[in-house]
């Protein structure tokens, strides 16, 4: 095996470079907690198990192993670009969590809670920050890295090349299209209980303040909103939990139709 590799030094090394760059953008993998030493670690090892797969592919076993110069750049870089994309598509959906918490924090009075969360890399509400712990644990037991090395990336070496990506860029332009519209669907179906709940309990207070005004609703108001939305938090956990999972599946099943959409645009993915 070592033998094949060092015969085929820049194969493996497109393959390792495809993988590190879907673990530079891939969900939790990104994260700068994990050591910039572990990614390259886990993407040569990743190069390494899918470099057997890649040699019985005709594009991967007929390139030349002594490629030098310019073209061996380009295919460097587009191999880096399949990798993004399969990363920053899962990064996409995974982001559904943390934006539903984003939409009702500002009703529940967290809006100015924000601190900065090492899962998402940004500054975010506290909740957000909530259901991405939660997004994380159902991803982890949904199989999520099983499926992102040997769904994903595996299977990528298997139906994706440079050339193959350049023929069908249209599906992969749709594919990230509809990833970011998929996003705000995600997020407001996840959101949408505790958000419409938040809004009759807002326009509830509102009325009770114009009917009794000696009443200090301003004071009054805010723990109602966060007693109310704590209780629909726990009791639509296992809806979120289905949620999350539901749209983990869909990531990966429309990895899988990107696959098949190129390939059959041009026979086969690698042209045979």
């Amino acid at each position: 095996m070592f033998d094949d590799i060092l015969r085929a030094a820049p194969v493996f090394l497109l393959i390792a470079v495809r993988a590190l760059a879907m673990i530079e953008t891939a969900p939790l993998l990104s994260s700068e907690a994990v050591p910039q030493v572990a990614k390259i670690a886990l993407a040569g090892f990743a190069a390494y198990g899918a470099f057997p797969a890649a040699q019985a592919v005709p594009y991967f076993g007929g390139l030349s192993t002594d490629l030098f110069g310019l073209s061996f750049v380009f295919l460097v870089a587009g191999e880096a670009i399949i990798g993004i994309i399969i990363g920053f598509f899962l990064t996409i959906l995974y982001a559904a969590f943390s934006t539903a918490g984003q939409f009702f924090s500002l009703q529940m009075g967290f809006g100015a809670s924000e601190t900065f969360d090492p899962l998402s890399q940004i500054e975010n509400p506290l909740m957000g920050q909530y259901l991405n712990l939660v997004a994380m644990l159902v991803f982890l037991s949904a199989d999520g890295f099983q499926r992102l090395f040997l769904g994903g990336f595996q299977r990528s070496v298997q139906s994706l090349s440079t050339p193959a990506l350049v023929a069908g860029r249209e599906a992969a332009v749709v594919m990230l299209a509809s990833g970011l519209s998929r996003l705000f669907l995600d997020a407001i179906i996840i959101s949408l209980p505790i958000l419409g709940t938040l809004f009759l309990t807002s326009l509830s207070t509102g009325l009770i303040s114009k009917a009794a005004p000696q009443i200090n609703i301003l004071s009054e108001g805010f723990p109602i909103s966060i007693t109310v939305a704590f209780v629909l938090i726990a009791a639509t956990l296992p809806f979120m939990v289905e949620a999350f999972g539901r749209v983990v599946d869909a990531a990966f099943a429309s990895l899988e139709s990107l696959y098949i959409q190129i390939g059959s645009q041009i026979g086969g993915g690698y042209g045979g």
